[in-house]
């Protein structure tokens, strides 16, 4: 069974290990490891996984499998800043569950629109959100680390 909750500041250290993992195991076939260090060293350190549960504009939601973190998603105002789920839960519809909790808690916070921003090489994820209703409507410049990158914008009415 699948328990979805939002996270609390004591979650921090999890997160933080979690969201550097997932990173890692996503994009770091493609690009240089010294980008790839840096990005992660300055995004997903225990202080700023805290900072961002705590901060009242934002929610993380996550999914846990007895007990263990397998997928989370950051909602910063109308934004899905986050959206992780762990290799091996892939294909299981763990995503598109997380995708309907976060949408619901958009929608209950009165948010008529959500976007993302999704790197313009992530064929995966592009196809993840397209199918959950997301269409490009832009894009916008990505630092990760000192290779500046070019993510999609995508957005939704909900």
């Amino acid at each position: 069974m699948i328990e979805y909750r939002t996270a609390v500041s004591d979650d921090a250290a999890l997160i933080a290990e979690f969201g550097r993992r997932t990173f890692v195991d996503a994009f770091a076939a493609q690009n240089r490891a010294e980008d790839i260090e840096q990005y992660v060293a300055k995004t997903y350190g225990q202080m700023q996984q805290r900072a961002e549960i705590e901060d009242p504009a934002s929610l993380v939601l996550l999914a846990l499998h007895e007990g263990t973190l397998i997928a989370y998603a950051w909602l910063r105002h109308d934004e899905i800043a986050r959206f992780y789920v762990s290799n091996e839960w892939h294909g299981h519809g763990i995503a598109q569950e997380l995708m309907r909790r976060i949408e619901e808690c958009a929608r209950s916070a009165g948010f008529t629109t959500l976007w993302l921003g999704v790197w313009e090489q992530n064929a995966r994820a592009i196809a993840f959100y397209q199918k959950c209703g997301f269409a490009i409507t832009g894009t916008q410049p990505f630092l990760l680390g000192n290779d500046l990158q070019t993510d999609y914008v995508m957005s939704k009415t909900i």
